[in-house]
């Protein structure tokens, strides 16, 4: 069965994802620091940050009869921890995932479960209506329609015979 999730309308998406990076802009210099201040290294520190802090899911934007399906996979969040943040041109799928090992016995020889900020922003190429997108999160995909906005749609017109 599919759960609704609820969307938030938004003004902008600016604050997230400045935040966001100033928290990676934190980590990569305590990296640099770790690593004893070696410069010329920065790029690595900054993507190994960014690994450590944020989970990038995959998604699939396809446009079809005046809307855009939007589908992530976001397998391992509760949906109520799901956050989607709507504009005109952006959309912004957050949430807070924790891992932590099961109480069985045994040793755990391999985990890629990540813990950490769940974050992906998605720039569409066509506005859309922020008040006509609908979710729904089914086994670990998380599905979002929105309606692009009439102005954005393309215009068909007949030439008129002289």
């Amino acid at each position: 069965m599919a759960e609704s999730v609820a969307i938030r309308k938004t003004s902008s998406i600016l604050d997230a994802m400045q935040d966001m990076q100033k928290r990676i802009m934190r980590r990569a210099y305590e990296i640099f620091e770790n690593n004893g201040s070696v410069f010329g290294r920065e790029l690595d520190n900054w993507l190994q940050a960014e690994q450590e802090l944020l989970w990038i899911p995959a998604i699939e934007l396809r446009e079809n009869e005046g809307s855009f399906l939007l589908e992530a996979a976001i397998s391992g969040v509760d949906p109520k921890d799901l956050e989607i943040e709507i504009t005109a041109e952006d959309i912004v799928l957050k949430a807070n995932v924790n891992h932590a090992h099961s109480e069985r016995k045994g040793t755990v020889h391999i985990c890629e479960f990540r813990s950490g900020k769940m974050l992906r922003s998605i720039h569409l190429p066509k506005q859309i209506n922020p008040d006509k997108v609908k979710a729904e999160f089914k086994n670990g995909l998380l599905r979002l329609t929105a309606e692009i906005a009439q102005e954005a749609r393309a215009k068909k017109t007949q030439a008129e015979a002289a």
